[in-house]
């Protein structure tokens, strides 16, 4: 198997879009030979820990409701594309990430990584619920066969916190500043919503290598 490292943030909606194009290329490709793994990046490492607003956050973020709707313009467009739907009426809070960024590493302990990432993209930006929420969060972690009792009592402690800050701080350090960022065989990075034709094209040729 090849390591497919993803650096991602769950309100990143390139990253939504990014997952749902590599989710179609694995659909074509069953052999395909990647595990993956998803590592922590925040989008606001300054967001208070309640979060913010989300239109205050937008329209203070992009200058005014004129230039947000301009910013989000290509994100509807390329959702759409996808066959995805972001339901941006409902998304009245922008929050800090840190405490799903915990989910995920506890989730990758139990195998569980990639569907937890898959339930959060859902909650966030089909359900528009709050995922820097505890409740929502144990909610989540009970969808995909956690135990929501233990998700809460550790979200309630500062478990593995300076761990997800190190993990976010190192990608920066390696040069990643815009997600979604994902690594191939620990060497090829290969930026942003890459289209499923881009993901096909690499796993083919992977797959012919190694089978010389």
């Amino acid at each position: 198997m090849i390591k497919l490292d993803i650096i991602s943030d769950p309100i990143c909606p390139w990253c939504y879009i990014g997952k749902a194009h590599l989710d179609r290329a694995l659909e074509q490709r069953p052999d395909h030979p990647f595990t993956i793994e998803w590592h922590p990046f925040q989008l606001n490492p300054t967001m208070p820990k309640g979060g913010m607003d989300r239109r205050e956050y937008l329209e203070t973020k992009f200058g005014g409701k004129d230039g947000a709707v301009r910013a989000y313009a290509p994100v509807v467009e390329a959702a759409d594309r996808a066959g995805l739907k972001i339901d941006f009426e409902a998304m009245q809070t922008t929050p800090n990430t840190l405490d799903a960024h915990r989910l995920i590493h506890w989730a990758g302990i139990e195998g569980r990584q990639t569907p937890v990432v898959s339930a959060l993209f859902k909650a966030y930006f089909k359900e528009g619920r709050d995922i820097g929420s505890h409740e929502v969060l144990a909610d989540v972690a009970d969808s995909m066969g956690m135990d929501a009792a233990l998700v809460l009592k550790l979200l309630a402690t500062d478990s593995d916190l300076e761990d997800i800050k190190a993990r976010d701080t190192h990608s920066r350090e390696m040069g990643v500043n815009s997600v979604p960022t994902f690594i191939v065989a620990s060497q090829h990075a290969v930026p942003g919503a890459q289209p499923p034709e881009l993901w096909l094209k690499v796993m083919d040729e992977l797959i012919e290598a190694q089978g010389e």
